[in-house]
């Protein structure tokens, strides 16, 4: 549109819509949210790192406990999850509880529950592997490009 040609009747309904959109949309209560998020995923995070510090005092090297303590903090997460806990703890934290391997458990189990109806085997467990699938493959194809360009230059 030229500097001398008029909006048309639609264009500007356009604009005065976005126009109000924009004055009566909530202002989100940023220090509250980024303060959620440090609280919640470094309370995460701890954690993780307490977990750690139990399987390495047990007697299992550093790598043993680093894959215990992923696998603990996603069957926990998981189970938070199932029982709607987890979803009430994000409410608050946002980020903080997304970018943990916690957040990894609650996006593969969230949706799966949503097919409960249809039953355990056919309704969650096929849902769950199905949401899950192409995150392992990208994992697997990911771990596998990686470990043959460090085979190739190593």
């Amino acid at each position: 549109m030229s500097e001398n040609e008029q909006p048309s009747p639609e264009e500007m309904q356009k604009i005065q819509y976005q126009q109000m959109v924009m004055k009566t949309k909530p202002k989100p209560p940023l220090l509250r949210n980024v303060a959620g998020a440090f609280i919640i995923g470094g309370t995460i995070c701890t954690f993780g790192q307490a977990l750690i510090n139990f399987y390495k005092s047990v007697g299992l090297a550093k790598p043993e406990a680093g894959a215990a303590t992923s696998a603990t903090l996603v069957f926990i997460a998981a189970v938070l999850t199932g029982l709607g806990i987890y979803d009430s703890i994000a409410k608050y934290a946002g980020a903080g509880t997304i970018v943990p391997i916690t957040g990894f458990a609650n996006s593969i189990v969230a949706p799966a529950l949503e097919f409960r109806r249809e039953g355990m085997v056919f309704g969650v467990g096929q849902k769950m592997f199905t949401l899950a699938g192409p995150v392992l493959a990208f994992g697997f194809v990911s771990a596998w490009l990686v470990g043959l360009i460090y085979y190739l230059f190593s």
